[in-house]
């Protein structure tokens, strides 16, 4: 059954060209989940958000070698961001959960080259509920430190830690660290995060500069400050609109629903 699910779409039976691309590369044949990255990639388009991905780590498959690669371009290159696991990881089909001493996912891409200084944003998707403790602290994804960080450490010893392309900026707003986190730029003036596609934090914070550092999963890049939280869904994108943050949410949330992972 499987296999000629795969063989139908070869022969091109309406899934979409870029989902079946990274289904392929991927060797996904579980209908359920190759039903679920067709979804997600039909509404990315609807939504006009697609376009504006660099990257998008579904976390399907349940391996290491079906979760390292990006659904906007899965070829097997450092170059399509392609994700690289390092130190210790558990992956399984609900995402891929880092050790908190030691995981951690290099994504290859580089702000300063890869993104603009007023357009850029990353995403996190967890099923864990847990407050970070030392080591762990809540270091979901990012990259840089001090004025060019991008960066987001959810619910750190109480206090949320968080910055696009500026330096850090603190807050109370998360208890626990459940749920789809976006944080994204669209002005040089402020940025915004949302959890579950609601505002969380509407900052008045200008933008000051790309850090040089590549983007990693699971650890800020440039404090090597790690996470043991599940990664279920990543993402890195140039700027969202609160609609399209909204859209972006009930899209990701459609495709956990399909996968029975959803929060």
């Amino acid at each position: 059954m499987y296999y000629s699910l795969i063989s139908s779409m070869k022969k091109g039976s309406g899934f979409d060209p870029d989902a079946q691309a990274f289904i392929t590369a991927a060797v996904i044949t579980n209908p359920i989940q190759i039903s679920a990255v067709d979804k997600l990639v039909s509404d990315l388009k609807t939504y006009g958000i697609w376009s504006k991905m660099k990257a998008i780590y579904p976390m399907v498959g349940g391996t290491a070698n079906t979760h390292k690669f990006n659904l906007k371009d899965p070829r097997d290159l450092n170059a399509a961001f392609r994700l690289s696991f390092i130190g210790g990881w558990t992956h399984s089909i609900t995402g891929a959960k880092p050790s908190g001493s030691t995981g951690y996912a290099d994504t290859f891409l580089v702000p300063n080259v890869d993104l603009t200084l007023n357009n850029a944003g990353i995403s996190y998707y967890t099923r864990d509920f847990k407050t970070p403790i030392a080591p762990n602290k809540g270091a979901l994804m990012g990259g840089g430190a001090g004025t060019n960080e991008l960066s987001f450490f959810v619910d750190y010893a109480g206090t949320d830690y968080i910055a696009n392309n500026n330096a850090e900026t603190t807050g109370t707003q998360f208890a626990g660290t459940r749920g789809f986190y976006h944080n994204t730029r669209i002005v040089s003036t402020g940025y915004k995060v949302y959890r579950n596609g609601t505002i969380a934090y509407n900052l008045a914070a200008a933008s000051v500069a790309r850090t040089a550092s590549t983007l990693q999963i699971a650890r800020v890049n440039g404090y090597g400050d790690l996470t043991n939280v599940e990664c279920s869904f990543s993402s890195i994108d140039t700027g969202l609109t609160d609609t399209e943050a909204a859209n972006f949410y009930t899209a990701v949330q459609t495709f956990q629903t399909t996968l029975s992972r959803q929060v």
